[in-house]
């Protein structure tokens, strides 16, 4: 039977981080000493509360307030609250007096097996110089550990959280743990990133749409990729296997994880990024219209648009221009027809076999005129090196003899765009120190959309359809009505197969191929 005289007691315990709770001084053992210390004391333990790694004030964390609540409530009783150790209470002095008065508001006590707690001024003077300790270490283990993290930094090493596509892992060779691919979602950030920086997706919106439409691809509570997510995605200079945090002064280095896309790759997308805006991608661009906005009207030139007509059974597709004054206006052309038309204009461009060999034959002599250029285009990106890190440190010279801030903020700027270049260029050094790739396995793919890009429209994939429009032509298609298409802008390399089944075109031996006027 329970003394109604007993002291009642309930037992704090907190944890700051998860790598506590797998130590000595984590939650159970901070239980099983504050309940020895009761024990003796002769408490009853009426409740145990606890923050187990947290975020936020401690003042704040749900078990303290619970905590306080259940004294404010049990106010009568004039409740024990055991705590391990004064630094489990609070990490500073400043919160460890709030904490202290809030608990004695509502009417506890402060006991714990390692201190002795009391009113009296020197009990408080050991306390409160017990808090500063405690709030000491605290900041002492916040700088070494920020000091470890960027010496680690320095060295080459990720220190903060995985990017999409990246995973922690020990690897073989190296201290601490460093990122590697984390399939799939490493394949689904390159195919992004590189789709970005060479124009298949032409903005910020078809990368998310892509992104989107990726199963692996994490999304948010609605079920797509915000776009901010996007545009750090492209920002994000750890991708392509370098490291840099200007909050600490750290400037680009080559990290020691693999990369994702090359450097080169990375520096194309922030030149598109900081290029002129791109007109946004239309949101109404669907698998029923997959031509929408890149057939314009052939009298006007303005974008056609697309509908469902509802007749009198069902509902029925067309195309139309949708100008006033334009000669065709809403006047429809069924999607059949228009897309009919525009199959068979792929297939009209697909290159006879011969002519795809004799391409293939070109193209090697230009790769392997490549090959045998490689150690002559090393010697000339040493020498750029060489001139660019002089200029760097002429640059570092001014700096620290400039007073002037602005002048500091303009050769800090000019200082990273030449570390951007060198980076750039040792990139390039190490390339041509490997062999390169098959000639066969690189250009296969290319080849057979070149033979065939019918075949890759009719994938039925609405981001295959957009990426043939994008690779075979270089301008939108006009359309005009009842009669079809007027010419069609090709790009570049339909246009050279083009020249060369038209004779526009002659071949050299040695010199590759040049335009015959």
């Amino acid at each position: 039977m329970i003394n109604q005289d007993t002291q009642k007691a309930v037992i704090y315990c907190r944890v700051s981080s998860a790598a506590q709770m797998q130590k000595g001084d984590g939650i159970n053992s901070q239980m099983t000493r504050c309940k020895e210390f009761a024990k003796h004391k002769g408490y009853e333990v009426c409740e145990i509360f606890k923050d187990e790694a947290t975020k936020g004030s401690v003042i704040d964390r749900p078990g303290m307030q619970a905590m306080l609540r259940y004294l404010k409530k049990h106010k009568n009783a004039h409740m024990v609250v055991l705590i391990d150790d004064i630094s489990r209470l609070a990490r500073d002095i400043s919160t460890h007096i709030q904490l202290r008065t809030a608990i004695s508001a509502a009417s506890g006590r402060l006991e714990s097996p390692s201190i002795e707690f009391g009113e009296d001024s020197d009990s408080l003077l050991v306390e409160n110089l017990l808090a500063s300790v405690s709030q000491h270490q605290r900041q002492k283990n916040a700088e070494q550990t920020l000091n470890r993290m960027k010496a680690r930094t320095m060295n080459g090493y990720w220190v903060f959280n995985a990017p999409l596509g990246y995973r922690y892992c020990r690897v073989s060779g190296h201290a601490g743990q460093v990122l590697v691919r984390d399939e799939p979602l490493a394949s689904i950030v390159t195919e992004a990133l590189e789709g970005f920086a060479n124009g298949r997706f032409e903005t910020q919106s078809e990368v998310k749409r892509f992104l989107d439409a990726s199963a692996h691809y994490p999304k948010d509570n609605s079920g797509e990729v915000r776009f901010q997510r996007v545009t750090d995605l492209l920002n994000k200079v750890v991708y392509s296997g370098y490291i840099e945090v200007p909050t600490w002064n750290i400037s680009l280095r080559k990290a020691q994880h693999e990369p994702l896309i090359s450097f080169e790759t990375f520096q194309k997308i922030q030149d598109r990024l900081h290029a002129k805006p791109k007109v946004p991608v239309r949101a109404d661009i669907s698998d029923d219209f997959p031509l929408r906005g890149f057939i314009i009207c052939g009298c006007c030139g303005h974008p056609m648009t697309a509908c469902w007509s509802k007749g009198r059974n069902a509902s029925y597709p067309y195309y139309m221009c949708f100008k006033k004054g334009c000669v065709d206006y809403r006047k429809s052309i069924a999607k059949h027809t228009i897309e009919g038309e525009f199959e068979q204009l792929l297939l009209q461009l697909a290159p006879s076999e011969n002519l795809i060999s004799m391409v293939k034959v070109m193209f090697k002599v230009l790769w392997d005129d490549r090959a045998s250029r490689r150690t002559q285009n090393s010697v000339a990106f040493e020498n750029e090196i060489k001139k660019i890190s002089l200029n760097i440190d002429k640059l570092l010279n001014r700096i620290l003899e400039s007073e002037n801030q602005t002048l500091v903020s303009t050769y800090e700027k000019k200082l990273k765009s030449l570390e951007y270049e060198k980076a750039a260029l040792n990139e390039k050094i190490a390339r041509c120190g490997s062999a390169l790739p098959d000639y066969d396995k690189t250009f296969r793919t290319a080849f057979d959309f070149l033979q065939n890009p019918y075949k890759l429209w009719d994938s039925k994939d609405l981001i295959h359809k957009r990426t043939v429009l994008k690779l075979v032509f270089a301008e939108r298609l006009p359309y005009i009505r009842n009669e079809g298409f007027r010419t069609a802008q090709l790009s570049l390399p339909f246009k050279f197969l083009k020249d060369i089944e038209g004779c526009k075109m002659q071949v050299a031996e040695k010199a590759g191929f040049t335009y015959k006027y």
